[in-house]
């Protein structure tokens, strides 16, 4: 080939390429402008990465004996994202009172062995836990999942005597999104004007519902679409993708997810946490916590002093090396022994 030919092949090899770039950039970009999927799968590949340094972190905190184990029992015909896991003291053969963990993830990650270690450190303290699987989005959106979660603790109810459950002492808990989901249900059991406009019957009866606790969580959703920020894009992406819409803060859906609003006097005594330099701490909990409090509710608030040091992060307490990460979890076992001597 002739040099000055073999120039101009080279250079349109080389314009082409570039045009071929520009082309997916900006194909990327229009795609992530009108559907959530690319934005949400990075964040979901993100989260699931800090997930698991997570759980490793938790590993050297787990009993070595003493925990009885029953993975992957199917509560609804969806496969893996219709299971769970039960962990209870080896040996048990008695009801015990029972939390029903839903892990979080921001409604598109996440999955219950990012819980288990956490909850074979409470079965070890005399109480049955349970690790929820459910349909994250995009795969799924609203109401699939929360429907899920209130068939599981309907199964649950159902089976109890096969895994040393108490039917009528049951302690809903989460972390992050899973927290959200468990004020959901939470306000599902304990207010019939919050159930009739769900139009969920709920599973459990408010007698059976003995607590709930709260890791993180987040319970108004209205400021989030003027929410500054990488963290206020990644909530509005996460939101898209679990409502369906990019108009989701105008959907019932949206609206529903702002349980601060519909929170009665008859919602279910309360642990809640949250750590000093996670900003939903004073976005979400503290504000849940006062309104839950002026209500006449019985609640339990670990907060922290602006100045903590090492600073606590989103999800602190599953960091079991920060000392404050083992103080609140002492506390919330302290927390359920007052629900058990009930």
């Amino acid at each position: 080939m002739a040099k000055g030919t073999h120039k101009r092949w080279h250079d349109s090899v080389v314009t082409v390429s570039f045009l071929a770039l520009g082309l997916a950039v900006v194909t990327a970009v229009v795609v992530a402008f009108v559907n959530p999927w690319p934005s949400a799968l990075l964040i979901r590949s993100l989260f699931e990465k800090g997930a698991r340094d997570t759980v490793a972190e938790m590993e050297p905190y787990v009993p070595k004996s003493g925990v009885d184990a029953h993975r992957d029992i199917e509560y609804g015909d969806a496969g893996a994202d219709t299971s769970l896991d039960v962990f209870s003291p080896t040996g048990a053969g008695k009801p015990l009172t029972t939390v029903v963990w839903i892990h979080g993830g921001a409604w598109i990650s996440g999955d219950k062995r990012d819980v288990d270690p956490y909850l074979q450190i409470i079965a070890s303290h005399g109480y049955t836990a349970v690790a929820l699987n459910y349909t994250i989005s995009p795969e799924a959106t609203y109401p699939t999942a929360l429907t899920q979660l209130n068939d599981a603790l309907g199964f649950l109810v159902e089976h109890a005597d096969d895994y040393d459950i108490d039917p009528n002492s049951i302690v809903i808990a989460g972390d992050s999104a899973g927290s959200q989901y468990t004020s959901q249900l939470a306000a599902l059991v304990t207010s019939p004007d919050y159930a009739k406009r769900m139009g969920i019957e709920p599973s459990l009866t408010k007698d059976q519902l003995a607590a709930v606790i709260l890791n993180c969580g987040i319970y108004d959703v209205r400021g989030i679409p003027n929410a500054p920020g990488i963290g206020g894009w990644g909530f509005r992406i996460a939101l898209w993708s679990y409502l369906g819409t990019k108009n989701w803060s105008e959907t019932p859906g949206g609206q529903d997810m702002s349980t601060i609003e519909y929170v009665t006097k008859d919602f279910p005594t309360t642990w809640i946490s949250g750590g000093n330099d996670d900003p939903l701490t004073a976005s979400q909990s503290k504000p849940l916590a006062a309104k839950l409090k002026s209500l006449g509710v019985d609640v339990t608030t670990v907060f922290y002093p602006a100045d903590e040091s090492p600073g606590l992060p989103h999800e602190y307490q599953f960091h079991l090396k920060f000392a404050k990460a083992r103080s609140a979890l002492d506390s919330t076992i302290a927390f359920l022994d007052t629900v058990r001597a009930r």
